[in-house]
């Protein structure tokens, strides 16, 4: 890929460098050329052929972000349920012969 963007750059500079030294050219003759034809197209070309690699780096980047985010996700469930859990024998806690509080009721 980058071979031929220094084949054109080089191409462009001998085309600018021609019409500098032109009897009919001028300088800025020649930095128009070098800049219309050669970095302008180049930088459009060489932006539109790296569009996959982009396209790779940002899906890899989502994955990563995923993954993380499900760990995230299974490390809080992981809490939730050790928190409610409690000794995890289904029992209510206080064990057997725990006084219950009397709930008073409404008149």
């Amino acid at each position: 890929m980058y071979i031929v963007a220094v084949a054109w750059i080089f191409v462009v500079l001998l085309m600018a460098v021609a019409e500098a030294t032109s009897t009919q050219g001028t300088v800025l003759g020649a930095f128009f050329t070098l800049v219309l034809y050669g970095a302008l197209p180049l930088s459009v070309v060489l932006y539109l052929m790296g569009t996959p690699g982009r396209k790779r780096a940002r899906r890899a980047a989502e994955q990563v972000a995923d993954q993380a985010a499900e760990q995230a996700a299974e490390q809080a469930a992981e809490l939730v349920t050790s928190a409610t859990d409690g000794n995890r024998s289904g029992h209510a806690p206080g064990g057997p012969g725990a006084a219950v509080t009397p709930e008073r009721e409404k008149p």
